[in-house]
């Protein structure tokens, strides 16, 4: 009991102090904007000063005791290690372990205060204006950095805020039926599963996004953190003007932000082409290079959605400084097979003389489905890579031609010959690993003394060479050892 008391007396310490910063973080940008839904019998009181709605959210804190329990029990068995004696109480177990973490504890309690406040705010029965200016200064206060809490548990308030409904209304939740234990036929719970932007929550929500967009660089990190979660609401996009977030954002003076809304590119461009193109443009035309970097590790994802637009991109990044761009932007050229497969070849062909051995190591992932498509190598590709001499570029290529081999000796014998030139000698060892006397077989006809060796066929075990001991036990053996070996149930 004395644990109890004493990490709840910590935690209200913290609590009051950390409430009346965040209110007054909140209250920054004022005028408040106006609540969702409004009791028609009540008048609306939009507070005077930001020092009147912090005195008033330090006195609703002290004095709704049950409140502050319930959220306190609810978090510590949240956060507390897995405890062998589920009887015990967390508070006197873990008393010093929840004494190190006051921080943790006192950030989840004013979430799930805000959390609270913001429900009783949008409850479509008896909508609590008073509360309503408290929750929203709170949510805009505890919107202080682009990790933990705020990204996800702040995203879902500002959802909740955009549609109007009360945090924890599930719409994408399935419905209820007989597979559920708790199922009740009988009862009838109206919800409404769609997702429907409210006309005066979303300027609440736009205002929140907006005075992040207007605050630090830890804001801004979280406002594209939330952005990349709405751009799954569809239903959300054009309402809150994330589209022209992003684009605004694509110009940020941190490079860290802009990098950000790389990863945001994709579902931009599915909810919005026309915009998603000028944000690729701006952050394209952008010369820092971690925006290089997060640029070429999603272009793949570019490629599948703006298709040719995206082969300017590609050249850029083929001639960039960074070597490790080349790179990866060499990994990409296989995505050019979809759009024009004579340019996709000209392009490897062309990169086989990069000067990047990175680039050209790359470039044996796409040989085995241009061997597919161009099965004369007119261009004469595969001999130009095995002429290469880089250690990675043979051992990818003799694995690619002994996989051939197996399956297709006559494609093989063209590929040998065109290789015979360049020194083969380090492809028959590990063919002699694999199948002993093949490399003999393939020397004698390269010679011109022997004939084209055949297809290896498939190694298969006949149930005839097995021995009596391999044999299958019948089915009642095999029934009374089955149930020997589980008799421990009984």
């Amino acid at each position: 009991m004395k644990s109890r008391v004493k990490v709840s007396q910590t935690v209200m310490e913290s609590l009051s102090t950390s409430l009346v910063e965040a209110l007054e973080r909140g209250c920054l940008s004022w005028p408040l904007p106006e609540p969702p839904l409004i009791d028609s019998d009540l008048p609306v009181n939009h507070p005077k000063e930001a020092k009147e709605l912090t005195e008033k959210g330090l006195a609703l804190l002290q004095a709704d005791k049950g409140m502050f329990d319930r959220h306190l029990a609810i978090v510590v068995d949240l956060i507390v290690p897995h405890r062998m004696n589920l009887m015990d109480d967390p508070f006197e177990v873990h008393e010093r372990w929840l004494l190190k973490r006051i921080d943790k504890l006192t950030e989840r309690m004013l979430f799930a205060i805000a959390t609270e406040w913001l429900a009783l705010a949008l409850d479509s029965t008896y909508p609590d204006t008073e509360r309503w200016w408290l929750a929203i200064a709170l949510t805009d206060g505890l919107a202080n950095k682009a990790y933990g809490q705020p990204v996800h548990q702040g995203y879902h308030l500002v959802e909740s805020i955009a549609l109007a409904q009360r945090p924890g209304t599930w719409h994408t939740q399935p419905e209820e039926g007989p597979h559920n234990t708790a199922w009740n036929p009988h009862e009838v719970v109206p919800r409404n599963t769609a997702v429907v932007a409210h006309e005066r929550g979303t300027k609440a929500a736009t205002w929140l996004l907006k005075t992040l967009e207007e605050g630090d660089e830890n804001r801004r990190l979280l406002l594209i953190e939330w952005c990349k979660l709405l751009l799954e609401r569809k239903e959300l996009f054009e309402p809150l003007g994330i589209g022209e977030i992003l684009l605004r954002r694509a110009n940020d003076s941190s490079e860290e932000i802009a990098a950000r809304v790389v990863g945001c590119l994709a579902r931009l461009i599915e909810n919005d082409q026309s915009l998603g193109e000028k944000c690729v443009k701006r952050l394209h035309g952008r010369d820092e290079l971690l925006v290089r970097r997060a640029m070429v590790d999603v272009l793949t994802r570019l490629f599948r959605r703006l298709g040719e637009v995206a082969v300017p991109l590609l050249e850029s990044m083929l001639v960039d400084d960074d070597e490790s761009i080349r790179a990866v932007a060499s990994a990409t050229v296989g995505d050019l097979r979809f759009l024009d497969s004579e340019m996709w070849a000209d392009k490897i062909l062309e990169l086989c003389s990069h000067e990047c051995p990175a680039v050209r190591r790359n470039l044996v992932i796409c040989v085995r489905n241009y061997i597919d498509e161009f099965t004369t190598d007119e261009r004469n590709i595969i001999p130009l890579l095995w002429a290469d001499g880089d250690e990675v570029v043979l051992t990818r290529l003799r694995e690619m031609l002994l996989r051939i081999e197996d399956t297709d000796p006559l494609a093989f014998s063209i590929k040998i010959q065109a290789l015979q030139e360049h020194g083969i000698d380090h492809i028959w060892p590990p063919m002699e690993v694999r199948r002993p006397g093949r490399p003999q077989l393939w020397k004698d006809w390269l010679a011109g003394t022997g004939e084209l060796p055949e297809a290896p066929e498939p190694e298969a075990m006949h149930i005839s060479d097995m021995s009596v001991s391999e044999e299958l036990p019948n089915l009642a053996d095999a029934l009374a050892q089955l149930d020997h070996g589980m008799g421990f149930i009984d």
